[in-house]
């Protein structure tokens, strides 16, 4: 087990009802004026956001608005939110959504003490300081960002989209209703489903040697996963599945599922595969994260087993029960694919893409990919196995039909 420092400060507010209690926990905490950040509207139809708004009211908090942010959160909304923040004196960013609103309103809570400009801490032309702080009204279970040190943004001009992590942006508080997420769309919860489960993969995947108490988090959470899956696609008014695919969102990317996993001075994972995927979504924004997911982790994962077999042995026998039928390398590759093509059938059964020509990406594509990975990984990334741009292109292409 390798050394770490892990850091969660994010106070919790679980349960039926939460969303009532934002301007409360949130009055406790001393906070006067928050800037609420949301998407295209609807957390307005179902009525969050206005219970949202009366809670604040009610417990005395003067509000002001973002909304439409979008899905890949790009960087002028965030400069909006700069602008508007500064202009009421906010003392708190709360995001009201998922990881796109969440994402956004790290960005702005980096942002609005800083004299230059947002992207700047995207470009690594700047280091965070003194960030303000950000609470969350989770809505859509799937990056964890409501506790994560995380935030990705994209900038449209630049054909980029790029991260950042550093604990000051952990939320200091989360309200988690999981009643809220009973009217999201399929696609978006199976998108969901599909995040949280790579999130702990990347971790797990990490080229690190095995941590057994870790290990066990992880797995244990992959499998939860999986098994509520299916639950809520049946069953959207499902309660106990979807609270359980929310807490599971959180602990999948916390820091969690990979203490003891990373090394001095590098993330707790690989992370290659969401690198890759960062470049489908800033090619085409309409791209959900979740689903571009779905098909370039096990294309990833087909390419890279070799390198540390006996991981991808362990992954097989704790989630889908395979082992080799013989103690060779043929039976060895024999289970490890077979464990793959579980992995990806059961991404395609909660209706995800198989390739990446359903996301309707052709051969010309895969070039403009690497220019924007480049920038972001450098020639060489990731920890599991050490990858060149012309692994990506192969990865690529081999999702692609």
């Amino acid at each position: 087990m390798n050394d770490f420092t892990f850091y969660s400060p994010t106070r919790f507010v679980f349960g039926r009802g939460a969303v009532d209690r934002v301007g409360r926990e949130l009055a406790a905490d001393g906070r006067r004026r928050a800037l609420i950040v949301y998407g295209r509207g609807s957390v307005a139809r179902t009525g969050t956001l206005q219970r949202v708004r009366s809670s604040l009211a009610a417990a005395g908090i003067e509000a002001a608005e973002l909304g439409g942010v979008r899905p890949n959160p790009e960087i002028g909304s965030v400069r909006q939110g700069v602008r508007i923040a500064r202009e009421m004196r906010s003392d708190i960013i709360l995001a009201l959504g998922g990881g796109s609103a969440i994402d956004a309103a790290k960005a702005i809570a980096l942002a609005t003490p800083y004299e230059g400009d947002a992207w700047d801490f995207f470009a690594k032309r700047a280091q965070p300081a003194a960030p303000l702080p950000v609470a969350v009204v989770l809505t859509i279970p799937a990056s964890g960002s409501e506790a994560s040190n995380s935030s990705v943004v994209s900038n449209d001009a630049e054909h980029l989209k790029s991260g950042i992590n550093t604990d000051l942006i952990r939320p200091v508080c989360a309200i988690m209703d999981p009643e809220l997420t009973f009217t999201l769309p399929p696609y978006q919860t199976a998108a969901g489903v599909c995040d949280m489960i790579c999130h702990v993969m990347e971790r797990f995947f990490s080229g690190e040697p095995a941590v057994t108490v870790t290990d066990g988090i992880g797995c244990s959470l992959i499998r939860s996963a999986i098994q509520m899956g299916p639950r809520v696609m049946a069953d959207p008014l499902d309660y106990d599945a979807r609270a359980n695919l929310m807490w599971i969102s959180t602990l999948a990317h916390n820091g969690l599922a990979g203490l003891g996993m990373g090394v001095a001075g590098k993330r707790d994972g690989d992370w290659s595969a969401h690198a890759l995927e960062h470049e489908l979504s800033a090619l085409d924004t309409s791209i959900t994260h979740g689903a571009g997911l779905a098909v370039i982790f096990p294309a990833w994962m087909r390419h890279v087993w070799s390198a540390h077999p006996e991981r991808f042995l362990t992954f097989g026998k704790e989630i889908f029960d395979i082992e080799p039928v013989e103690e060779n390398p043929l039976a060895a590759k024999d289970a490890i694919e077979c464990s793959i093509d579980e992995l990806q059938n059961f991404f395609v059964s909660l209706g995800m893409p198989r390739t990446l020509a359903e996301l309707g990406l052709v051969e010309d594509d895969i070039e403009l990919l690497l220019p924007g990975l480049l920038a972001n990984r450098g020639e060489r990334f990731g920890t599991f196995m050490s990858l060149t741009l012309d692994d990506a292109r192969s990865i690529y292409l081999s999702a692609l039909r």
